[in-house]
């Protein structure tokens, strides 16, 4: 009787005898969600960690990435710069062949040129003593 009329004023005995104001049923259902919180909280906190070792481990991956990237993008440029060396050395060398090639004629000219002067002066000679 005591606890009822203590029940209906809102005042409740737990299980040691101690007078509470909550409801025991409720105090089982508020400790339950507060273990039930703290799981929670804690699975979050496992989760942060995970999530956080993910971005570390991507930021990781993106700079080797990046630094691949920058290894092949010099590597590119390093071939088309000796693409064009190549290319200005082959223009050179076409350069001088073609300069080496006038010089021949030149040369070739100028040696029948001389094969002809000599065979005028042979004739020249051969005259001259044949005269005398």
């Amino acid at each position: 009787m005591a606890q009822a009329a203590l029940g209906a004023a809102g005042l409740h005995f737990d299980d040691l005898n101690k007078l509470r104001v909550l409801d025991p049923e409720a105090a089982q259902q508020t400790a339950q969600l507060r273990e039930e919180c703290r799981d929670f909280l804690d699975k979050i906190v496992e989760f942060q960690k995970i999530v956080g070792s993910l971005i570390e481990l991507v930021d990781q991956l993106a700079k080797a990435a990046e630094s691949e990237k920058m290894k092949a993008i010099g590597a590119r440029n390093l071939l088309k710069s000796i693409a064009k060396q190549r290319e200005a050395q082959e223009q050179q060398l076409q350069a001088l062949i073609a300069e080496k090639k006038m010089q021949l004629e030149r040369y070739r000219t100028e040696y029948e040129t001389l094969c002809k002067i000599e065979a005028d002066q042979n004739e020249f000679i051969d005259q001259f003593i044949f005269q005398k």
